[in-house]
């Protein structure tokens, strides 16, 4: 007859989850520190956090017994497409988040639930309910706040949160498009896939706008470009793919609202962004519809790699 763990290993079991999605999300939310510290351009550091981390997401499908192949046509089409949104959205982000507040830059490209909750309506031809109303209220007001301090801040910084919102609107494309894949496909076999098909579209995009690509030599060049594909792309989907199974979508709301914590504290502690009484308002306020957005009967339930 196997043994029954104690009270200290059941807590201890129900507290490793817990840690990984905190620990998941502080990885993701380092990531736009990391971009800004990358000597390549912004695409570029989004070339290169997919790329170098293709090796170790193959082997982790296959460590997980996910196959990497022998699927369908419309399958294989529909991953390869949602690898171009990710690219897309990765460009339009990691664009944002040099020309505004790392805070900012991370709620705005956090807005794929958002999104996904409006796509919902569509798809289930009805109107808001309850507090998906309160959701879309608090986005809207958050999102005006946050937008009317950029644009009195600077053109550029106005324009880096268009840039990080239009990131949100494409990674909720990517979740659409990749909703019937991830039925047939495990999640690390999923990831594999898109990032190989997101990288050659974020190479060519780097190109085109005359980006340098090749980091610098040294710690210095490689450091942040590895640290962002270990940090986004392996440690923090990695830790979300392991948690987000035990968790109910209002916990990984709430949970999501590290990301913008630590960017903001990351955003003040290394380039010195401060944020008044009305930015912390309109965080408050746009925070507050993801949790809602979150907890709303989703169309699909992903994890955010923007991060």
């Amino acid at each position: 007859m196997p043994a029954t763990p104690g009270p200290s290993s059941a807590a201890s079991i129900r507290l490793l989850p817990l840690g990984a999605l905190l620990l998941g999300n502080v990885a993701l939310a380092l990531g736009p520190w990391l971009v800004r510290l990358a000597q390549t351009g912004p695409v570029s550091a989004g070339f290169w956090r997919v790329f170098l981390a293709l090796p170790m997401l193959a082997m982790l499908a296959r460590a997980n017994g996910q196959r990497l192949g022998g699927f369908g046509t419309r399958t294989l089409a529909a991953v390869l497409l949602g690898g171009v949104f990710f690219a897309l959205d990765l460009a339009s982000w990691h664009v944002g988040i040099g020309m505004t507040r790392l805070a900012n830059a991370t709620l705005f490209g956090n807005s794929g639930s958002l999104v996904l909750m409006l796509w919902g309506f569509i798809v289930w031809r009805r109107l808001p309910q309850g507090r998906e109303w309160l959701a879309i209220a608090a986005a809207m007001g958050g999102a005006g706040v946050l937008l009317g301090r950029s644009f009195e801040m600077s053109p550029a910084s106005f324009a880096g949160d268009l840039y990080s919102l239009a990131a949100g609107l494409l990674y909720a494309g990517y979740l659409v498009l990749m909703q019937d894949a991830r039925q047939r496909l495990g999640g690390w076999a999923l990831l594999t896939w898109s990032c190989a098909a997101s990288a050659p579209v974020l190479l060519v995009l780097a190109l085109a706008l005359g980006e340098p690509v090749w980091p610098g030599s040294g710690l210095d060049g490689w450091g942040p470009v590895i640290a962002l594909a270990i940090s986004s792309q392996l440690l923090g989907q990695g830790l979300l793919v392991y948690a987000l199974r035990h968790f109910a979508p209002l916990t990984i709301g709430i949970a999501l609202l590290t990301q913008p914590a630590v960017a903001a504290l990351s955003g003040w502690l290394a380039f010195g962004e401060r944020l008044g009484p009305a930015d912390l308002a309109g965080m408050a306020l746009l925070a507050a519809a993801l949790v809602l957005a979150r907890a709303a009967p989703p169309v699909v339930q992903p994890p955010r790699s923007t991060g």
